[in-house]
């Protein structure tokens, strides 16, 4: 929007959903609004039960690091997917439901209009950020920074829609094509994407699986080979 501002919108309005209304709209002009990453300093405003508690952990983890003078390390894990995902469960996120439905010879069904943005971030990227966090700690020397908590996102920093996983794991598995379905869920948030610069620049990590390659392992179950991620 003009000048560039950040603006943050509140819930979705349940009338806008059903109307068929996903994104949302500047609460001052009413303008559309163009999402951007979010990072670890941004006001938290937690819209679910899983957020909430989430939130609380690191709270807690905050508080021991301050009254002992420890140092702690929270990572925010965005959409995280690969080999050993259980299947049929919403707990596992929304590639567990499509996986689940393309084994069943069915369609996954795209909530919303699928233009929903998301960092989906491969699980062996994820098991390498909690390496060099772990690493970083143990040295117990300058390099692990002051005490307290310190907070990473990790994300792949390459956001796709859930329409662009959909499509890519049906064409993997060569499965039926997704179906939008317009359902939605109250307390989703439309677009959430990670800002994982800190945890690149302070402990040197880097995503190594790119999202197609990741998409085709997940559907098939074929391990690929690694390649530098962005």
């Amino acid at each position: 929007m003009p000048g560039q501002r950040h603006v943050r919108p509140g819930p979705r309005a349940e009338s806008d959903l059903r109307a068929g209304r996903f994104e949302p709209r500047c609460p001052a002009c009413g303008a559309g609004l163009a999402p951007g990453l979010v990072t670890e300093d941004a006001p938290t405003d937690p819209r679910n039960v899983y957020a909430t508690t989430k939130l609380a952990q690191e709270h807690l983890a905050s508080s021991w690091a301050r009254a002992t003078g420890g140092r702690a390390v929270s990572l925010g894990y965005h959409n995280v997917y690969g080999p050993g995902m259980p299947r049929d469960t919403p707990y596992a996120g929304v590639a567990a439901l499509f996986t689940s439905s393309l084994a069943r010879g069915e369609a996954p069904r795209v909530f919303e209009d699928g233009g929903q943005r998301r960092d989906f971030v491969h699980v062996r990227d994820v098991a390498a950020a909690n390496a060099v966090a772990l690493e970083t700690l143990a040295r117990g020397d300058a390099d692990a920074g002051p005490a307290g908590l310190t907070a990473y996102n990790v994300g792949s920093g390459d956001p796709r829609t859930v329409g662009d996983m959909a499509g890519a794991l049906a064409a993997a598995c060569g499965g039926p094509a997704p179906v939008v379905t317009g359902e939605y869920r109250l307390g989703d948030v439309r677009h959430i994407t990670a800002d994982s610069a800190r945890l690149r620049h302070e402990l040197g990590w880097r995503p190594a699986v790119p999202f197609a390659a990741g998409m085709a392992e997940l559907a098939t179950g074929q391990a690929v080979s690694l390649a530098t991620g962005p």
